[in-house]
């Protein structure tokens, strides 16, 4: 389960709110908005809610209104903006560096098959590489075994824009109850559709049709906009699907 607390930047995390690790094999793992002061002192860097989960000895600080910075294992929806030599330079965010996207950094692609992206091509591909001082490095497929995971090309759909909070609680591999969201599952009870959802804040949707397409991004909209409970989501489900 996990819980939540409000911190504001410079304050000192208490030893007795943190996860303890059963062995060595488990150690604490520190999320986006924290920063460690050796020895072993843990502060948050932007004000939010510090989320602790139990489970897995983790904890990071969720701030909607801030920008994405990119994290080292993050998966992010990202634009191509232009090719050069051996990498698509690609957009995460407004405000952030084009990050770099290697051509072979595809399943089975070789000098001779390497993917032929153009400008606006979307990619679901994961952060390999994050530094203030130099620019994000992405991929598309697992650099262990050389597969994509999902990665890739995103082919048609839309993109819509969600808050970085609900981006997060999207990827929880339980979103019910690690996330508290039910509307993309209840939505596909009634209607097949695919989803890609990036850390950034970039969500894309593919369905059969633009209907279906558009009421899986406003659903994603009220409920990210108004804070809806499952209830109040489970009904946004219910009235939506009325439309179509």
């Amino acid at each position: 389960m996990t819980t939540q607390t409000l911190f504001l930047p410079g304050d000192v995390l208490s030893n007795d709110i943190l996860p303890v690790a059963s062995d060595s094999s488990h150690l604490l793992q520190l999320g986006p908005g924290l920063r460690h002061v050796p020895p072993s002192t843990i502060t948050p860097t932007v004000a939010g809610l510090l989320f602790i989960d139990q489970k897995r000895k983790a904890i990071w600080v969720e701030n909607n209104s801030g920008r994405y910075v990119p994290q080292v294992n993050d998966v992010v929806v990202a634009t191509v903006h232009h090719s050069s030599t051996d990498v698509f330079h690609c957009a995460i965010t407004p405000q952030t560096t084009f990050a770099q996207l290697p051509h072979l950094a595809f399943e089975g692609v070789s000098k001779k098959t390497r993917p032929q992206l153009s400008a606006g091509s979307l990619v679901y591909a994961k952060v390999t590489s994050a530094s203030k001082h130099m620019d994000p490095e992405i991929t598309c497929c697992n650099p262990s075994t050389g597969k994509s995971d999902g990665m890739g090309e995103l082919k048609e759909g839309m993109v819509f824009k969600v808050s970085l909070g609900i981006a997060r609680r999207l990827l929880a591999a339980k979103q019910r109850e690690e996330g508290g969201l039910v509307i993309l599952e209840d939505i596909a009870e009634k209607i097949p559709f695919e989803v890609a959802v990036g850390r950034n804040g970039n969500v894309w949707v593919n369905s059969k049709g633009v209907k279906e397409i558009l009421l899986v991004g406003k659903a994603l909209h009220e409920t990210d906009q108004q804070g809806l409970n499952i209830d109040e989501q489970k009904k946004l489900v219910k009235r939506l699907l009325k439309t179509i």
